[in-house]
């Protein structure tokens, strides 16, 4: 299950949101653009860019960010978080996550950290549940 079929599935159910946070592998940092892991992001992760630098301001950050949401096409509208990382720093999100926050408020669903704790399925689960559950406390 892909994270862009979820989305066709619910997105009237529920609002969807991608958020852009600190660069997870960028040129002047932890890079996967030289030697055997080079090989290994072109074989998983086609689409990942293996050129970006750490973003050093907010406008650099967004530039970034556009060209993620371009690049992986998902179709979810994508948010930045600041510089401060604040948003990473409150829900883990390095260097991606699934999250399914209720109307609460309160976390519905915590996926594992990624790559390989992304599982879309399971966040489908967790909507289908929460959406149940929901339209019986109606």
């Amino acid at each position: 299950m892909r994270l862009q079929d979820i989305y066709k599935q619910y997105h009237e159910q529920v609002q969807f949101l991608s958020i852009y946070i600190r660069e997870a592998h960028p040129v002047d940092g932890w890079w996967f653009g030289k030697g055997p892991m080079a090989w290994i992001m072109k074989l998983y992760s086609s689409r990942a860019a293996t050129d970006v630098y750490d973003p050093q301001t907010m406008d650099e950050r967004q530039r970034v960010a556009g060209r993620c949401q371009d690049t992986l096409q998902y179709g979810i509208p994508t948010l930045v978080d600041g510089m401060d990382d604040a948003v990473n720093k409150v829900y883990a999100g390095w260097p991606t996550r699934l999250y399914l926050v209720g109307l609460d408020g309160r976390l519905a669903y915590a996926g594992a950290k990624g790559p390989f704790g992304f599982k879309p399925a399971e966040l489908e689960e967790a909507i289908v549940s929460y959406l149940e559950t929901s339209e019986l406390a109606l």
